[in-house]
């Protein structure tokens, strides 16, 4: 960082020098002789040294608001000189001055114009990626925007470039933050407990940190811990109002909705308790006066339900949950004209309200008008919250039926009690609702000091033409023609309802006695359909806190919001949530946009312009901007929230900058995708098709990704001179290398706000078909300046790095590419040191040997070209064994490791190799360790090809299951249970197969099968057999395997770990009933493993080649899920589509799977059965290759490695002797890099005084993590005084006790090999010859 920050300061400088002296003969030269002094501001020296050391970093801890307007004028003048710099010098200046000019408009809140300069930066600097602070900044901005999908990438490379970055607690807060929308809470809950470790300052205080953590703990169902976490952080002195506001009112809503938490016999006392005092704090909380109003109506206090409904909606007009409820109270109190209304409210604000449209429903058969009551039903098993779609389709069958029994003309001559759907989806309240906004801007400028409300009927036509009555005067055309709008639509309404009652007064209706009748929703359904509570509430809340006091925001009670005016997007973009329609700048990104006209179109937003929320009342699905529709934010109810913001708010309430957003209403993410992955390296294809992926090595890109032209018509036509500029005339220094600010997809100017979230590489989707290029000829090919190159290093650095392909493998620039083996191009371990001195002692150095960081690494581009669709179901390769002398027969183990071959499976394996499977046969589990534990997953039991939700409506990726411990013995009774019951229910088919032939069609039963209900099932997995007392005849028969399939051989890297990692250098065994389903994931660190299927059922499996790993990971992104950490189940039709290959085959008693290196898979028991299995690495280039890549890639997610791949190198060099010229020089750099960094930390704690203490490693003693950020921590171990005098050993790595140390004072560091052992170990580890034939 330190290196980044001289850069920039020596940069700025240079730009302030040469704006501060003359330039006339260019002046002349330009015809420019008549510009004034004016034009091009100058800055003094002292305004340069003022600017030296602003950056990103400063963000939010520099006001410019209150006592910072000196520096908000120097930074003012400081973005006006350099614009004109930029203008002076045709774009030819230093590509820093970009950065800083990101920097300055980012601390100004100027995001359009940031966003452009950091994006000009980008396109321009190759090796960006150095530069902490404006990936910093550059994440900023788009957290500003919302655009969480980018913003998560840009902070990860930040901490995994420079893991000791001044604002390392600011970038895991908004993590932390971001994880939670996306609804990974473990992740989310992570980044949380990083940010309390950090001693650092920051935007958001400690209380507000903790609140969230008790909050992620109820989201991951742990409520007695966040019952207890919120209560605790109730009794903190000096609680912010705020945040003891929502700790009270989540506490409240857990003891009214959670049977677990508190005393039976006072929730509902203690709940009102915490919901009232939770209002004395912020009265302004609609949520929580909805909350309290549901506690009342739960233990019958109508009119103290009405008060807090009203006053919800006073509070949060658009509130569908609130008037949903209130719709409830009416059609109880036996109204069912106003609970027709409130429902109507509910249903337009959110037209996916599941429990709005079943409420309605029942409304509308219990006024005899069945033909509504199906359409209401209908459009409830359409909504993603519908939990019972098998009760409600078997309710509108019989509704059906009922209705083909009755007479036509009977049907005409019943008059209705209520309007049609029809009729009601037009009636004015409604009406009056969807152009809601309209309304709240015209009655806040009449009544600045109030927010127009809602009522439960007529009310709120009355009280919106009060006020405009009062003001009439002060009214412009359009007010008034409002106005009056709205008295016709009030007395139109009100002779409607006249005439409603009337006709109902007309008639005897004994299903609507005149008191209160049970409420419709729970009245039982025909043919079995399930009872449903009106408004069932869901566990838990999320609401955070408003972003200011008293500026009228609440609560949202989802914890997927993050703040309070947040929807979720409809789009690609990992279900991002965005602000406003306007979210991102229309020309965000054009070079010379920002600095020509001085002001960008703002209010051309992220996609075209909101069309109306609403959709047809007979459930035609118009693309909601509230993107509930699509898997908005659901609150405690299961209901899609839409809660637009106020204008006042910023993106994130409480994190984001202090700036306005620039509009109010919510809006669906428009669906950017590109190609995303690393650049091809020498073991690639070359590229194909128009050059599209010429420019993927980008892991920060700013341009849509099928633009391939730089011509003149892909820039901007309203400035001929900066078109011109544009064209092609870069600094010099950026060589031939594509510019990556180009035009959007329709070939207008690159400044569209696509531009500024679609990328072509870590930070983007991948395209999945290009889009048309713009009109111009294509430019060359390129990557990096390197015309025909695969390597996205910069020229600068003297290792040229090959991400992800040769991550490791250093080479020297003047090396020649036939390099002798006998010629080391390595540096001795002396001169490692000698420099890494010089480095402590000068704070920087030049020497070659020291190298640059590596870039982060990025997701691998499928291969290219697409494979046709015939052949996306390729043969599963398989090997047949007779004998004995198949199985240990050398082409075998050549054939499985091949990298062409994701998996194999060996046939016959068993009976080859005589294996006595009936030891690992449940009887003889039960035998020899009854009471040995089994971890236990609760699934549903489903088609193996498909994956669907609990409800059977949809297809989803997420795979659901529920964790709990069991012991064998009980799973064995499971098991043969399971197949007992599975005999009883074959016998009854049997029965029952001519009736259930004849009753429906093949194709009916099909669906029936699908949409469930699905059975619950168990599946038994992760039994430990390492044990070699318990299980000393299982791991004895498995030595009769051929060696490169065996849990421990020579040729295993995971041999060589030195220590136990279960599951991979031991044995795991599964206990298996048909429908078990390992989810999908590719094993630790990318070995290979083995697997064996004891029998006696089946096992169906489904494998995908490690090339395509990247394409699984956006697809996990898109669902919003953890694809390192989340269970998931692939949609194969997804797949398919994108052209992704899928290996599919059973895999038989006996049989053995062999997984390649890094082959994504996912696994479903067919029959009962148990299965054992473990890692193997074999030792190849490719494995050792693609182990590394996934430790930094883990390095770079914030996830633990359970290899230790740095402890491993080490002992590799130690132990064997390495032929292989790849793989030799992949392990030689890691321990190049070891080395450097251990004497470079040595150096700098003997520079501050502190000495290391000698522990030397004892016998299998495992290799160490640092206990908060779990990055593998090699020899010097941090660990607090207090651990090492009660010889606890928690250990931290540097970087986390400096967060919680900046000095390191209360630490004491541990030593665990000498430098001269470690010396010794690098220099003999040198490259063995070939091995030769015997025969030679």
């Amino acid at each position: 960082m330190r290196s980044c920050r001289v850069s920039l300061v020596v940069a700025a400088c240079a730009a302030a020098r040469s704006l501060g002296a003359g330039d006339e003969e260019k002046k002349m030269a330009a015809g420019k002789a008549s510009e004034t002094e004016e034009d091009f501001p100058r800055l003094t020296a002292q305004e340069r040294d003022g600017l030296a050391g602003i950056d990103s970093s400063l963000f939010g801890f520099l006001s410019l608001h209150e006592d910072g307007a000196r520096t908000k004028a120097l930074l003012l003048k400081a973005v006006r000189c350099y614009d004109s710099l930029i203008l002076k010098a045709e774009g030819k200046v230093d590509h820093e001055l970009f950065c800083q000019l990101g920097h300055f408009n980012l601390l100004l809140e100027d995001y359009p114009k940031a966003l452009s300069a950091y994006q000009r930066y980008y396109s321009l600097q190759s090796d960006y990626w150095k530069n902490a602070a404006f990936l910093y900044g550059l994440g900023m901005v788009y957290f500003h925007y919302n655009a969480f999908q980018w913003a998560i990438k840009a902070f990860q490379e930040v901490l995994y470039i420079d893991p000791g970055f001044s604002r390392a607690k600011e970038v895991h807060l908004r993590l932390g933050l971001m994880f939670k929308v996306n609804t990974d809470y473990e992740s989310s809950l992570k980044h949380f407990q990083l940010a309390l470790i950090d001693s650092n300052h920051c935007t958001l205080s400690k209380a507000e940190s903790k609140y969230h953590n008790s909050e992620l703990s109820s989201c991951s169902k742990r409520y007695r811990a966040a019952k207890e976490a919120y209560e605790s952080l109730l009794q903190t002195e000096n609680l912010p109002t705020q945040v003891k506001a929502a700790s009270l009112q989540q506490l409240g809503w857990m003891h009214h909705t959670l049977e677990q938490v508190g005393d039976r016999a006072n929730k509902d006392s203690y709940a009102i308790q915490c919901l009232q005092k939770s209002l004395e704090a912020d009265p302004s909380s609609g949520q929580s006066w909805y909350f309290l109003g549901r506690c009342y109506s739960s233990i019958g206090k109508v009119q103290d339900a009405f008060i807090s409904y009203r006053q919800s909606i006073d509070k949060s007009e658009a509130s569908a949950d609130t008037w949903c409820s209130i719709g409830v109270l009416y059609q109880q109190q036996n109204q069912p004209m106003d609970a027709l209304q409130a429902y109507i409210c509910a249903v337009q604000l959110d037209h996916s309200h599941a429990a709005a449209w079943m409420d309605l429903g029942t409304l509308y058969e219990s006024c005899n008008q069945p033909q509504d009551a199906i359409k209401c039903y209908i459009n409830a098993t359409r909504s993603k919250d519908c939990s019972n779609v098998s009760a409600l389709t078997a309710r509108i069958r019989y509704l059906q039926a009922q209705l083909c029994n009755l007479q036509h003309t009977s049907l005409q001559s019943k008059s209705k009690m209520l309007p049609s759907i029809e009729e009601a989806w037009s009636l004015p309240i409604p009406a009056e609702l969807t152009s809601r906004q309209g309304v709240q801007i015209t009655a806040q400028q009449v009544r600045p000091d109030r927010r127009p409300h809602n009522a439960e009927n007529p009310l709120l036509m009355q009280h919106l033409l009060e006020q405009m009555r009062a003001t009439r005067a002060g009214l412009n055309p359009m007010q008034v023609q409002r106005l009056e709008q709205l008295e016709a639509q009030l007395s139109a309404m009100q002779l409607h309802q006249q005439q409603m009652r009337q006709s109902a007064c007309a008639q005897v209706r004994p299903s609507l006695p005149n008191g209160p009748t049970p409420t419709p929703s729970l009245q039982p359904l025909p043919q079995g359909g399930a009872a449903r509570g009106l408004c069932t509430a869901q566990p838990l809340p999320n609401g955070p806190f408003p972003a200011s006091p008293g500026s009228g925001a609440r609560a949202s009670p989802h914890p997927l919001s993050v703040g309070n005016n947040h929807t979720r997007g409809t789009g690609t973009n990992g279900d991002v949530p965005y602000l406003n329609p306007n979210a991102l700048p229309h020309n965000c990104t054009s070079p010379g946009d920002a600095w020509s006209s001085q002001h960008l179109n703002s209010t051309q937003g992220l996609q075209k312009g909101a069309g109306s929320h609403w959709a047809g009342p007979n459930g035609d699905r118009a693309l909601s901007s509230s993107g509930s529709a699509d898997g908005g934010p659901r609150n405690q109810v299961g209901h899609s929230v839409t809660t637009p913001g106020d204008p006042s708010e910023p993106a994130v309430n409480h994190l984001s900058s202090p700036s306005p957003s620039s509009a109010s209403s919510p809006a669906s993410s428009s669906a950017h995708t590109a190609t995303s992955g690393v650049p091809l390296t020498k073991e690639s294809d070359p590229p194909q098709g128009n050059g599209s992926t010429a420019s993927n090595h980008r892991s920060l890109s700013c341009t849509p990704p099928t633009s391939t032209s730089g011509s003149p018509a892909a820039h901007s036509a309203d400035n001929p001179r900066l078109a011109a500029l544009l064209a092609g005339k870069d600094s010099p220094a950026a060589g031939p290398r594509i510019n990556h600010v180009l035009p959007g997809p329709g070939g207008s100017a690159a400044s569209s706000p696509a531009s500024a979230l679609s990328a072509t590489s870590s930070l983007s989707p991948r395209a999945n078909k290009p889009s048309p290029a713009p009109p111009g000829p294509p430019p060359a090919i390129t990557v990096n300046g390197s015309g025909g190159g695969a390597c996205s290093e910069d020229s600068h650095s003297p290792l040229k790095v090959e991400p992800p392909e040769v991550r490791l493998k250093a080479a020297a620039p003047q090396r020649p590419s036939h390099s002798s083996s006998t010629v080391s191009i390595y540096p001795t371990s002396s001169d490692i040191l000698k420099a890494c001195r010089s480095l402590g002692r000068n704070g920087l150095s030049s020497i070659s040997v020291l190298l640059d960081k590596c870039p982060p690494p990025r997701l691998p581009v499928p291969p290219s070209p697409a494979l046709p669709k015939d052949k996306l179901n390729p043969p599963t390769p398989s090997i047949y064994l007779e004998n004995k002398r198949d199985a240990f027969f050398p082409p075998l183990h050549q054939f499985c490791t091949n990298p062409s071959n994701p998996v194999t499976v060996i046939r016959g394996l068993a009976g080859a190799l005589k294996l006595d499977l009936g030891l690992f046969s449940t009887k003889t589990l039960v035998e020899a360790n009854p009471e040995h534990l089994v971890e236990v997953r609760t699934q549903l039991c489903q088609p193996a090809d498909e994956n669907w939700d609990a409800s059977g409506a949809r297809k989803q990726w997420r795979c659901e299951s529920t964790r709990s411990l069991t012991t064998i013995a009980k799973y064995a009774q499971y098991q043969a249970a399971s197949f007992q019951e599975s005999l009883r229910e074959e016998n009854e088919k049997k029965g029952q197969k001519e009736l259930s032939d004849s009753e429906m069609s093949s194709s009916e039963n099909v669906a029936r099968r699908r949409k469930g209900p699905f059975k619950q099932i168990k599946f038994g997995m992760n039994i430990d057999v390492s044990d070699e007392k318990k299980w000393k005849l299982q791991l004895q028969e498995l030595s009769k395997l051929p060696a490169f399939a065996r849990v421990v051989s020579a040729g295993n890297l995971l041999s060589h770990v030195g220590h136990t990692i279960l599951g991979m250098n031991t044995v795991q065994l599964f206990m298996q009933v048909p429908g078990s389903r390992t989810p999908g994931h590719q094993e630790n660190n990318n070995f290979c493993s083995v697997n064996i299927n004891i029998g006696p059922g089946d096992c169906e499996w489904f494998a995908v080649p490690e090339p395509y790993w990247g394409v699984m990971s956006e697809f996990c992104e898109k669902n919003n899920i953890n694809f390192l950490m989340g269970s998931w189940w692939p949609n194969l039709e997804d797949l398919y589509e994108v052209d992704v290959p899928v290996y599919r085959f059973i895999q038989r008693p006996g049989d053995l799977v062999w997984l390649n290196t890094g082959t994504v898979h996912w696994v479903q028991a067919i029959g009962w059965c148990n299965n054992i299995s473990w890692n193997v690495g074999p030792l190849t280039a490719h494995q050792y290759k693609l182990a590394v890549e996934r430790y930094e890639w883990n390095k770079l997610q914030s996830v633990k490695s359970a290899v230790p791949m740095v402890h491993l190198s080490w002992n590799m060099a130690r132990n064997i002797k390495v032929s292989d010229h790849k793989l030799f020089e992949m392990i030689k750099f890691c321990l190049l890099r070891t080395l450097k960094q251990c004497q470079t930390v040595k150096e700098t704690l003997v520079a501050a005084g502190k000495e290391t203490i000698w522990h030397g490693r004892s016998r299998d003693e495992p290799a160490h993590y640092c206990t908060i950020c779990e990055v593998e921590v090699f020899n010097l171990l941090f660990i607090t005084n207090e651990s090492y005098s009660q010889k606890t050993f928690v250990f931290h790595c540097q970087d986390c006790a400096r967060k919680g140390s900046s000095d390191l004072e209360g630490f004491v560091v541990l030593e665990q090999y000498r430098m001269e052992d470690l010396m010794q170990v690098y220099d003999q580890f040198s490259l063995a010859p070939p091995l030769h034939s015997s025969s030679s």
